[in-house]
């Protein structure tokens, strides 16, 4: 409940030092007390004495966050802290952001260019479009110059992509080899993820034709969860 939850960001708040929080995130004097309380707000939901409706006022259930490394400076506050609370330490899992089409310092963000972004529900041929014309290339300038000097994966958007979505990691170890010396084009390794994207996007959308209004209100309709705890 919301009683819950935010008696556990009192609780936080009250162990953490604006000196702590300084040292953490940085913050100035300048900066308005809501940035300096959310560390707070962020730290309440890893402790399940903040979901009672949940976990039936079981409050030592121990909590896994798949995160990105921009989270991390919240979590290890939380970490800190956890045992001051008599609250178990939440456990992290650093996840890697998948980066934009335009290039490796891009995000995979829907709210910016779309031509960055490939979409779930994008067709096939929104697929190869969007690969062929936009995602960001570490090869040559020409097949020569390519060919002469090999491509840098590390740059590369398309053979970056493939490490996230290529099952085959002998397969995946092959095209980075041949890239890097020349041997495979630019042309083509943009035509292997095509065919990957392509392949796994339309099982999606082929599941995503088989969800009926009432399995969405089923799922989304509030029920007992049930914890072997």
């Amino acid at each position: 409940s919301s009683r819950e939850f935010y008696m556990n960001m009192c609780k936080v708040q009250k162990h953490v030092t604006f000196n702590q929080a300084k040292g953490i995130f940085g913050f100035a004097q300048s900066d308005n007390i809501g940035k300096i309380s959310f560390p707070a707000t962020q730290a309440a939901p890893c402790f399940s004495s903040s979901f009672p409706e949940i976990f039936h006022g079981i409050k030592d259930v121990p909590c896994l966050i798949p995160c990105a490394i921009d989270q991390d400076p919240f979590l290890r506050m939380t970490r800190d802290e956890a045992p001051k609370l008599g609250y178990q330490k939440p456990a992290l899992i650093h996840s890697t952001f998948i980066p934009g089409l335009r290039g490796m310092q891009s995000k995979m963000d829907g709210s910016g260019d779309p031509n960055s972004v490939i979409f779930l529900t994008d067709s096939d041929e929104q697929i190869s479009n969007k690969i062929r014309k936009y995602a960001y290339s570490g090869g040559g300038i020409t097949a020569e110059e390519h060919r002469k000097t090999g491509g840098d994966c590390g740059k590369d958007v398309s053979y970056q992509f493939l490490t996230f979505f290529m099952e085959d990691d002998s397969k995946l170890e092959e095209i980075k080899q041949n890239y890097t010396s020349g041997k495979l084009l630019t042309g083509d390794l943009k035509a292997e993820l095509i065919s990957v994207l392509q392949r796994l996007i339309s099982g999606h959308r082929q599941k995503r034709q088989r969800v009926t209004d009432l399995m969405v209100k089923k799922f989304m309709s509030p029920r007992e969860l049930n914890y072997p705890y």
